[in-house]
């Protein structure tokens, strides 16, 4: 089994434990779908792919398992920490790269260092095209200035903390 896979084992574990359906339906979408866009990020910028889909599998599992997102990056920084290290898998270098990116996730406005930096906007460009826990609300995208409105739910309002950062991706990714 590979090293992906285990750990994917103990994020379903918690996430199935979950009682609230609908949270743990976002908490499914917003953990995978931040690991898909680390390893599209992760293979262009030539960074471990398998650890950037790990740290973005980890990267909010605190916040989901104890249903609070108070300090969660740091908090779950240490369970990842846990996890891993439970996993006897991986060597304390990883450990700590990924640790360090769990850590580092909520800090948008700094740029860190490039492995970190993946897993960040891997989680900006989750919000933006999935914004799983509002499929309610009005579509929009902001492109300058302008909220363009578009015919399903996939694309969202950039948060006013993420716009540079997005902006950034829409370059690097020639998004539009």
């Amino acid at each position: 089994m590979s090293r992906i896979e285990k750990v994917r084992e103990v994020v379903d574990s918690v996430l199935e434990a979950m009682t609230d359906s609908e949270e743990r339906r976002c908490a499914y979408i917003h953990l995978y779908g931040v690991a898909q866009a680390a390893a599209l990020i992760a293979g262009k910028r030539k960074e471990n792919m398998e650890l950037s889909i790990i740290a973005a599998m980890l990267h909010d599992l605190y916040a989901y398992k104890n249903m609070d997102p108070a300090d969660h990056a740091h908090r779950g920084a240490a369970m990842a920490e846990e996890i891993l290290c439970g996993l006897a898998v991986f060597s304390d270098e990883e450990i700590n790269l990924i640790s360090s990116a769990v850590y580092h996730h909520s800090d948008k406005a700094v740029t860190g260092e490039s492995f970190d930096e993946v897993l960040k906007d891997a989680d900006v460009m989750q919000h933006v095209f999935y914004a799983s826990g509002h499929p309610e609300e009005e579509c929009q995208l902001a492109r300058g200035g302008k909220a363009v409105a578009c015919s399903n739910d996939l694309l969202f309002e950039v948060k006013a903390h993420e716009r540079d950062r997005f902006d950034r991706l829409r370059d690097e990714f020639a998004l539009g």
